[in-house]
Parts: structure tokens; C-alpha cells; sequence
């Protein structure tokens, strides 16, 4: 599977997020994913990471 993303028990790839520089490199893999925070936990990952805002 594209970015060696592992399938869980019910044989659905993981959840997971991938953070990737302006250069294409990975900067960070979050796999512990939740829907319900998703949305702020990449905002502060993002603002940790130091990537500029719009």
C-alpha cells in the first residue's frame, strides 16, 4: 500500500496522517487519528511543525 500503511483487523488500511514539507519530504506520521479532534490536532501539529499559515 502507498506509504507502507498497514491494514487493521478488519482488513482496512490504518488511519493515519501524513504532514508533507513544500519539498515532498514526510514530516511527521500521526497514526493515532481521531475523527472527533481531527481537525484541531492537525491545526496545532501544523503550527508545532512551524508550517506558514495562509
Amino acid at each position: 500500500m502507498a506509504y507502507g500503511l498497514v491494514k487493521n483487523k478488519k482488513g482496512m488500511p490504518a488511519r493515519h496522517t501524513f504532514y508533507i514539507g513544500k519539498d515532498g519530504k514526510i514530516l511527521y506520521i500521526d497514526k493515532a487519528v481521531k475523527a472527533r479532534n481531527h481537525g484541531s490536532d492537525v491545526a496545532a501539529k501544523l503550527e508545532e511543525l512551524g508550517v506558514d499559515k495562509k
